[in-house]
């Protein structure tokens, strides 16, 4: 059984590869090893549907293990001092695993790293606040100290700048972590894993595990865990703070939008509608803050044109194309739901100006009266843009 990097090949002018199963980095010697677990989860690319690896379900004794060296190496790593290489690797990783452009996942890669850069002054960041002789021979001060085991729960949609949003944040102050990626597409928490490896950090201080419900939930309940942070749907965010919280850790949980914007009258047509275009289907509408509601105030008939003739000129192919414009979106799952969506949108009376859904990917721009509607009240990543006139005389 391959335990190595995933392995990448030319076929046939494009991208193929061997699967692989994907290890854990847990308590032993500092390296990855192999998980003991019976299930396992594929990673499915959403261009080819070809497995990309196999993710095991991190056993509840390898999760225990994981927080246990998450804690063990707490004590240390929180009296550490202070102190761009490989973003084609993530960037082609996170094509081939999660679906969007190149172009796209070396943005995320960059904003991933952006924060690193952050970091990086974290001692003038913590330092604490000192007021002398606030009362007659009273001065008062405050210190930072970091909490202990702490935890992060990644979505699909950006496989390297939200786990950098997290673990660097966190091990910088003193704590240690443990990272669950999405089983969808880990590859590239596990790269980042094994970079800060090579840069120095402690056995301990950086875990990953993977799974799904099961993990998540035993990451809520593990008393050793003092806080988590997750990004994600609003159903899975909400169970997360409610089961969390209720055990006394701190939680901050980010998820998921319903993005509008208003055009008024006097809008520039053309920079409006490119706006409008890249806001909506930008990363195949795989975003928290995509847009898919447009409210016009006044006349929307030259608008509807402007917005179908941009959608139609987008290039959807897979992500590892030079020309694509739109990738894949992250799994057949998730296109069924989104074309359930636009037919229910159909039913209620709305009017398709272009539709996509019967090409590689779903690109679409509908028009209709939102109250009407049930896709403009559900909250989620799909490329459809709803177009809805408003009246405003």
């Amino acid at each position: 059984m391959r335990t190595d990097t995933i392995q990448y090949k030319e076929k046939g002018g494009s991208l193929s590869l061997n699967p692989i199963r994907q290890n854990s980095l847990l308590p032993s010697g500092g390296k990855f090893i192999e998980s003991q677990a019976t299930e396992s989860v594929d990673v499915i690319n959403p261009a080819t549907q070809e497995v990309v690896s196999h993710v095991p379900l991190t056993t509840s004794e390898e999760f225990k293990a994981a927080v246990s060296a998450a804690k063990q190496a707490f004590p240390s790593w929180r009296n550490t001092p202070v102190t761009t290489r490989q973003r084609d690797k993530l960037a082609m990783n996170i094509t081939i695993e999660q679906g969007k452009t190149l172009k796209d996942a070396q943005g995320d890669v960059f904003r991933g790293l952006e924060v690193v850069e952050h970091v990086c002054g974290m001692g003038t960041l913590q330092m604490g606040e000192y007021v002398s002789n606030v009362s007659s021979g009273i001065d008062t001060y405050s210190v930072r100290e970091p909490l202990g085991v702490c935890a992060g729960i990644c979505p699909f949609n950006f496989p390297a700048m939200i786990p950098l949003w997290m673990f660097p944040v966190a091990v910088t102050c003193g704590n240690t972590f443990i990272l669950k990626p999405s089983e969808k597409d880990p590859g590239a928490s596990v790269m980042l894993a094994k970079l800060a490896m090579e840069a120095g950090l402690p056995d301990g201080v950086l875990n990953i595990v993977h799974g799904t419900n099961d993990v998540v939930n035993a990451i809520c309940d593990d008393d050793d865990v003092r806080a988590i942070s997750f990004v994600g749907s609003n159903n899975a965010g909400m169970h997360i703070y409610a089961r969390a919280s209720a055990k006394g850790k701190r939680v901050q949980s980010n998820m998921g939008a319903k993005n509008h914007a208003i055009v008024m009258p006097d809008a520039n047509i053309d920079a409006a509608a490119n706006a409008l275009v890249a806001a909506g289907f930008g990363a195949a509408g795989q975003r928290c803050m995509a847009l898919s509601i447009v409210v016009f105030v006044g006349d929307i008939k030259t608008w509807e044109n402007k917005l179908a003739e941009r959608a139609k000129a987008l290039k959807v192919n897979a992500g590892t194309a030079p020309d694509a414009d739109l990738g894949p979106v992250i799994s057949k799952q998730a296109k069924e739901r989104i074309c359930n969506l636009i037919q229910s949108g159909v039913e209620s009376g709305g009017r398709l100006v272009l539709d996509g859904r019967n090409i590689v990917e779903v690109v679409v721009v509908m028009v209709g009266r939102r109250e009407k509607m049930t896709i403009t009240e559900k909250r989620g990543n799909f490329v459809v843009v709803h177009m809805v006139g408003f009246d405003h005389g």
